[in-house]
């Protein structure tokens, strides 16, 4: 008997499993294969992917947060060369470290017994390997399995196949309900043996290579998922037919190994050979089931706004055609939205069993929408609010359903917020943080003043903004840098964002043309009447000009960056997206930073200062970069950086929370991909806490993760905290938040 049963070890099941337990709650992971983290493991090797889209789209500062993010700085900082073997043990050091946690692998759920036609009582489960069956029982159930077993063996209402157009009102729908899936795919890693080497295929693998439409467009570099486009059996059921599926692209991958191999059309093959192939296909699309609400194409292109928001995702609508690799169509097509969009609670619960939690793919979203919330991080981010709501179930004996009650909605946001999880547009407001009664000083504000120049300038005919933190009111006078060759007219526009929280320049304000002489250094000084409502991220974009370029600097800030227009070639991407006339999806240009070593800043100054960087900010509600920096940064020249949190009375404090910058905006999708930091430049790296007295409750010596919880053994009583940073990075050292409860 335990509180929690989660069916399935994807990083869904994963993160939900670790929440749910750092709850208080005994958990119960059922996981049908060897390793855990489901396509991102060993197994498969897929890249964790979600609302960042490799940096490829306008979702600045939107990496997920809580575990999935704990799990992928850990993952960074241990396996920065993406080790798919070292990224399987940090997730299963995850799990294990979780006391509460009964983790059983190579066990499938295979029954269930219901206690009556809308309540599960037990599932029963068998171990191959030691020849074991469990009877699981528990109050409350999370289907994390993918396929959706549990649901599906409970009768839970569930949708397969592409919906009419009519069926939700999307455009992007077909006009007839079709049969027809995302594929699953196989892959394959190759290496050099420092001689040649003769590749026999097997009997049974692809022979004529040019039934694959676009077969010439293999490379021998193109190994791992960069090989997600061999994909097969969109017009299959996936569930009951995915052996058949696995075999066929087996004999995909082993053929086209073989036409690298043998054809004669890759002379830089001979030394290569297979060192692995995938046993089984990493799965993307089969049931996805029915809770209160189902997330549609609407939805996302226009975030609509859910008062039961827990999680996000940003990740594009990402269709595939259901033929696979055998389609002579583009492997996908990719549609974006502005900005992140809101995952509403209703949509992780069953609306005909009770007690059943969805989690991972699963959810309850339309085929077409299902294209975008169907990515491994926004599945473990949304899990964590399942996690969550089971805990809350628990602790007051309710089912699912009846959280949507408006002040236990409030308490799981909250909760969720506490525990490091980031809902777009919900500010923590927790009056049991202490931190928001305390009055808060540092020994110093780095102010937004000016960003040197390195020397280095922009690339040509290519437009480029610095994306800045701004007020209410006007911009201070800018002042930004270029080297001009000869005489010419710069122009500087303002341009915002028409939703608060999106960084896709779609509102103009205002524009200037500065007339500027030759010199190796010159001054583009640009002075804006607009005046902002509200604290938000404003655009500062240069046109292209003739005879010169913008200055660069080399200086790092939280919450600021350089974007330009140009295409991303990591992702092929133009850099305009242009739907189709009637797609219901918005037309507008992609400004994308580049990423480190090679990220830079428009050289600029500004007069007066933004005071972007208050003590006051660890307090304002918001943990990462939401319409402002929302943290505090000493100045640069601070040579021994604290923060004090002083109260007039003393207070009893149990744990203390802090929230680091380890840059929301990297991806740190690349299990695969390796990078060559181990460590954000903006982490706080060691720091001291004491009391008022002089006691010091901690002094951390190496710290890589966005959040540190100290949670004291007896209670202490104090007026005061100061945290000390003892070391940093090469950027300004940055604390979001401070939780003290």
């Amino acid at each position: 008997m335990a509180n929690l049963v989660v069916v399935g070890g994807g990083l869904a099941g994963v993160c939900c499993a670790i929440t749910a337990a750092r709850e208080g709650l005994s958990v119960v992971l059922v996981q049908d294969r060897p390793v855990l983290g489901g396509n991102s493991s060993s197994e498969v090797r897929l890249w964790v992917l979600g609302a960042t889209s490799h940096m490829g789209n306008n979702n600045r500062w939107a990496r997920e947060g809580g575990v999935i993010d704990e799990i992928l700085v850990e993952n960074m900082w241990r396996n920065p060369e993406g080790n798919p073997v070292i990224f399987d043990s940090v997730v299963l050091e995850k799990v294990r470290i979780e006391e509460r946690i009964t983790l059983l692998l190579n066990t499938s759920v295979h029954e269930l017994r219901m206690k009556d036609r809308q309540t599960i009582a037990a599932v029963r489960a068998f171990n191959s390997q030691n020849q074991t069956t469990y009877h699981l029982e528990s109050p409350l159930f999370v289907d994390a399995s993918g396929d959706g077993i549990l649901g599906f063996l409970a009768g839970a209402e569930f949708l397969m196949g592409c919906e009419a157009r009519s069926e939700f009102d999307e455009p992007l729908a077909p006009n007839q309900p079709e049969h027809k899936l995302l594929g699953h795919s196989i892959y394959f890693y190759s290496k050099d043996a420092g001689r040649p080497v003769t590749y026999v295929p097997p009997a049974f693998a692809l022979n004529d290579i040019t039934r694959i439409p676009r077969y010439r467009d293999f490379r021998v570099s193109d190994t791992g998922c960069r090989l997600w486009w061999l994909e097969y059996g969109g017009n299959l059921d996936t569930v009951t037919a995915t052996e058949e599926i696995k075999w066929e692209l087996w004999a995909i991958a082993y053929g086209v190994w073989n036409y690298i191999k043998n054809s004669g059309d890759f002379p830089e093959a001979e030394n290569l050979t297979l060192e692995w192939m995938g046993s089984i296909p990493g799965k993307r699309e089969s049931r996805r089931f029915l809770g209160d609400v189902v997330i549609t194409q609407n939805d996302i292109v226009s975030q609509t706004s859910f008062q039961d928001a827990v999680a996000y995702g940003g990740w594009a609508i990402d269709l595939h055609p259901s033929d696979g690799i055998f389609s002579a169509e583009p492997g996908c097509t990719q549609w974006h939205a502005k900005g992140v969009y809101q995952i509403p609670y209703r949509a992780m619960y069953s609306r005909n069993v009770a007690n059943l939690f969805l989690a991972g793919r699963i959810i309850s979203a339309s085929h077409i929408a299902f294209g975008s919330t169907r990515v491994m991080a926004t599945c473990g981010h949304g899990a964590q609010s399942v996690g969550m709501a089971a805990a809350l179930c628990t602790e007051s004996r309710l089912l699912p359903r009846d959280l949507l009650q408006p002040s236990r909605m409030n308490t799981l946001q909250q909760r969720l917020l506490a525990a490091g999880q980031h809902i777009p547009g919900v500010r923590a407001t927790d009056s049991a943080n202490l931190a928001r009664m305390a009055t808060i000083t540092a020994s110093s504000s780095l102010q937004l003043d000016h960003f040197p120049s390195s020397e280095e300038v922009s690339e040509p005919d290519i437009p480029v903004a610095l994306l800045l933190p701004a007020q209410a009111g006007k911009l201070p006078a800018t002042t930004l840098y270029a080297r001009i060759d000869l005489p010419t007219t710069v122009r500087v526009e303002l341009w915002t964002s028409s939703r608060r929280g999106n960084t896709t320049p779609d509102e103009f304000l205002e524009a200037v043309e500065i007339r500027v002489e030759s010199g190796a250094c010159v001054a583009v000084r640009a002075q804006f009447d607009s005046v902002l409502e509200f604290p938000m991220h404003v655009f500062l974009i240069v046109a292209p000009f003739a005879h010169g370029a913008m200055l660069l600097s080399r200086a790092q800030s939280p919450g600021v960056l350089m974007v330009s227009q140009r295409m991303n070639a990591a992702v092929a991407k133009s850099p305009v997206q242009t739907p189709p006339p009637g797609s219901g999806v918005d037309t507008f240009a992609f400004w994308l930073p580049a990423r480190r070593p090679g990220a830079r800043l428009l050289a600029a100054t500004f007069h007066p200062p933004i005071p972007a960087y208050e003590p006051e900010m660890v307090v304002n509600g918001f943990s990462r970069p939401w319409c402002g920096t929302n943290a505090w940064a000493p100045a640069y020249t601070d040579e021994h950086p604290w923060l004090r949190l002083q109260w007039n009375e003393p207070q009893s404090l149990r744990r203390i929370t802090l929230t680091f910058d380890t840059d929301y905006d990297h991806p740190m999708e690349s299990v695969l991909l390796g990078h060559p930091e181990r460590i954000m430049p903006g982490c706080i790296r060691s720091l001291r806490i004491t009391t008022a007295e002089g006691d010091v409750l901690a002094h951390i010596m190496e710290n890589h993760q966005t959040r540190f919880s100290l949670k004291l053994p007896t209670p202490i009583e104090t007026k005061a905290i100061t945290i000390e940073v003892l070391a940093r990075g090469e950027a300004p050292p940055a604390i979001f938040e401070v939780s003290c409860r």
